[in-house]
């Protein structure tokens, strides 16, 4: 399938929308993310219309709500419009609760169209695989980044999961996301058991260190 010139335009609006935003705890440009969830629902797949929305998918929900729906509607027709409603948890400022929105979000998953929840899932693909990528390198501070915490963010990754294979979205999209995210699920158990066994390490280590000493000096007097 070749591109045409409605995804150069796409382009670059969604480089106009986001020019000011960076990606969550870094320097990163915004606009890093929307291309690579447009590669990852092109990998996928995806059509000239949803590789388009892909690259609009934040543009509603971050920059200006229905005015910028309506124009992603003229410009780019109601297919691609619809997509990023459909991917977006909220229009409203401020937004509600960040656990009713996501409630909402996961509810609307199951019965999307195939176009939302390719797109979608291509989203929480990217954003599963900088959220394991950072907790490598910065560990449980990266929840600080969060509304809804360690113990959110772990439950919505986990349940997006179980509502894109409940709804038939791409296995291999769905088995990509499921993959990163129990990865993230394993790094956070071990960082939860991590403290306790340093502590043992520590108090094991002295008792035998004073072990030694003791019988040491013994041995010398």
């Amino acid at each position: 399938m070749a591109l045409t010139a409605q995804f150069e335009k796409a382009l670059t609006l969604a480089t106009r929308l986001h020019a000011t935003q960076t990606r969550k705890g870094s320097d990163i440009p915004y606009i890093a993310h929307l291309l690579g969830v447009a590669s990852i629902a092109l990998d996928h797949g995806a059509n000239e219309d949803e590789a388009i929305a892909a690259l609009l998918h934040d543009a509603v929900e971050d920059q200006g709500g229905e005015k910028t729906l309506n124009h992603i509607r003229r410009r780019f027709g109601s297919t691609v419009a619809n997509i990023v409603w459909g991917c977006s948890d909220t229009d409203e400022i401020p937004k509600p609760p960040w656990r009713k929105r996501k409630e909402a979000y996961i509810a609307h998953i199951y019965s999307a169209s195939p176009s939302i929840q390719l797109v979608s899932a291509s989203d929480k693909l990217h954003n599963a695989r900088a959220i394991l990528s950072d907790y490598r390198w910065v560990g449980d501070q990266l929840w600080d980044r969060f509304t809804g915490g360690k113990d959110g963010t772990l439950w919505y990754y986990r349940a997006l999961v179980e509502a894109f294979r409940t709804s038939g979205t791409s296995p291999q999209l769905v088995a990509d996301l499921d993959l990163v995210v129990s990865d993230i699920e394993r790094l956070a158990s071990k960082r939860v058991m991590h403290f306790p066994f340093r502590m043992i390490y520590v108090f094991a280590a002295g008792w035998i260190v004073g072990e030694l000493r003791d019988r040491l000096s013994r041995l010398f007097r």
